[in-house]
């Protein structure tokens, strides 16, 4: 036969080539690299517009960036550094939503990862809190810590200082660490050569929490309905403090627990008042009733007006909903009543820890009135 078509060892099926897209056999280096920066939260590059200092070489960049764009006659292309909060994401400006619209949307929270890393702790574990100005005002709030970790070759500013001696006057273990070690334990996130080690929080038991509010005088505890920045927790329970609430509790999921960020907004609160974990919200709202509170949530379209709202003298639960949606239907289904907090403004919505205190302080308010 013509040809070699019947040589011993022909190839009978064509030659696979890398599937399209997939990045050949290169294709696991792309794995896991997690999201790309925005130019905005980038320490090297000329649009950093973040909250940590500023690398001297970036600062060039932007200076460079001013001179030529004063020649051209034009704006510079540069970031505003200071207005963007990248330690710790972004927040949630919205809050519950009160008479006169609904809240935005909230924003996405966590640390800012660098690309190619992840940080997946366990939900048990310690936590690392990590950057310079977070770790010295953890240290100043007098956050519970086990360890301090400082990265080798550090370099030192009154920061760190600070940082180190505070430590030391607590007792806190100091360890130094390399900065690939540092790395490895912090997943990526950017840590400035220090970090926090802080032990997970001890919740307390539901039903000793009811028990023990409903000995007071005036029972008065508070209930977040998937308030989900811890910044917003953490200033509910400074408020819970501040106007006699004797606790507060939260649901297991979908919710911001007690973690550092938490507690270093509560400003020392959180070892105050008692804060409980819930499977089930709804269920425990009704055994707060069944317990003889009344069950009451704040929400936009509320029957009542705040400053009506005659069954704060009593047993009282208040419910604060989310950021953004305010409270979840079977939630809004199982309280008493509902509240509106009256505005003499047209702003949508208050956030949701400034919502909790002013219903708080007017509770409070009624309550000295009545004694």
């Amino acid at each position: 036969m013509a040809g070699n078509s019947q040589r011993r060892g022909r190839r009978l099926t064509p030659k696979a080539g890398a599937p399209k897209g997939s990045g050949g056999k290169n294709k696991d280096s792309l794995a896991g690299r997690g999201r790309t920066l925005p130019a905005d939260e980038r320490p090297w590059h000329k649009g950093y517009s973040g909250t940590e200092k500023l690398p001297q070489r970036t600062a060039w960049k932007q200076d460079k960036e001013r001179r030529a764009a004063a020649e051209e006659g034009r704006a510079p292309k540069i970031g505003q550094p200071g207005t963007k909060d990248t330690t710790w994401g972004k927040g949630t400006r919205a809050g519950v939503p009160l008479k006169g619209g609904k809240g935005k949307p909230a924003g996405r929270g966590g640390p800012r990862v660098a690309p190619g890393r992840k940080s997946t702790p366990s939900k048990d574990s310690p936590e690392l809190l990590v950057g310079r100005n977070p770790v010295l005002e953890s240290l100043r709030a007098q956050v519970p810590a086990t360890a301090l970790y400082t990265a080798q070759g550090i370099e030192i500013d009154d920061r760190v200082n600070e940082i180190v001696r505070t430590a030391a006057d607590r007792g806190i273990a100091i360890l130094e660490v390399s900065r690939a070690e540092l790395d490895r334990m912090t997943g990526g996130v950017l840590h400035q050569g220090v970090g926090l080690q802080v032990p997970p929080f001890a919740y307390e038991p539901f039903e000793d929490l009811v028990a023990a509010s409903l000995e007071q005088a005036a029972p008065l505890l508070v209930a977040l309905d998937g308030v989900t920045d811890p910044r917003n927790l953490g200033a509910v329970i400074r408020s819970a403090a501040a106007f006699g609430a004797q606790g507060v509790f939260v649901p297991e999921r979908r919710a911001a627990g007690i973690t550092a960020t938490a507690w270093r907004t509560s400003a020392g609160a959180a070892a105050r008042v008692p804060v409980a974990q819930v499977t089930n919200l709804t269920r425990s709202l009704k055994a707060c009733k069944d317990a003889g509170f009344m069950v009451v949530g704040l929400d936009a379209d509320g029957e009542t007006d705040l400053y009506d709202l005659e069954a704060a003298v009593g047993p009282l639960v208040v419910v604060v909903g989310s950021e953004g949606r305010g409270l979840s239907r079977l939630v809004g289904e199982t309280c008493d009543l509902t509240v509106s907090i009256p505005m003499v403004s047209d702003v949508e919505s208050l956030n949701a820890s400034v919502a909790a205190a002013v219903t708080l302080a007017e509770v409070a308010r009624r309550r000295a009135v009545e004694a």
